[in-house]
């Protein structure tokens, strides 16, 4: 007579168990990368979005000629303006490997890290030809000595009714650029150059 021996009990109700234990732990272990949130975005610096793509108008020209090139320290940017005795023409401002002078394409040197053409559309020169802007030094069209960013200020020559002003900055960094009204019925251009991204 052959006999079965019956299948403990325990055995039966150990194995869905293990399952299940199993089935947990698998779900716990993989359960922080399910919930894990992604890393907080630092804030941009100062809250400048800016970026240091070209910022261009256009190259129309305005017969309103420039009268004085100007610079500012703040916060979280240095600023260059131009003042132009009226309205301001089209700009066209951006990055370069080279600065070069406006008509007869010479490398200008700048100093700093990075270097930026302004192009404005307005003349340092009036109806007869005659200087309206004229710098003792067209190098260094102000002092930049305690700057964070701005390492120098150079007038590149005025042309055809443009002129182009190169700014040597410490690093490509983000910028820009915008017209105000003033002083009087005159307007300025402001390229604005932030410390850091």
């Amino acid at each position: 007579m052959s006999t079965t021996r019956p299948t403990p009990r325990r055995a039966l109700c150990a194995t869905p168990r293990t399952l299940l234990a199993g089935a947990l732990l698998a779900v716990g272990a993989l359960a922080p990368l399910a919930v894990a949130a992604p890393a907080a975005q630092a804030a941009p610096y100062c809250g400048i979005t800016w970026g240091s793509l070209p910022k261009v108008t256009g190259y129309d020209t305005a017969q309103s000629p420039i009268t004085n090139v100007r610079s500012g320290r703040h916060t979280c940017f240095d600023r260059v303006v131009v003042d132009i005795s009226g309205d301001a023409g089209e700009y066209a401002v951006r990055y370069v490997s080279t600065y070069r002078a406006p008509g007869s394409g010479q490398a200008l040197s700048l100093r700093g890290g990075a270097k930026i053409e302004v192009l404005v559309g307005n003349p340092a020169y009036d109806a007869d030809g005659d200087a309206t802007y004229d710098p003792a030094n067209p190098a260094e069209l102000v002092g930049t000595a305690g700057y964070s960013t701005l390492r120098q200020v150079r007038l590149g020559g005025s042309f055809e009714g443009q002129t182009s002003i190169g700014l040597g900055v410490r690093a490509r960094l983000p910028m820009r650029v915008f017209v105000l009204d003033g002083p009087g019925s005159g307007q300025r251009l402001v390229v604005d150059v932030a410390h850091r991204w």
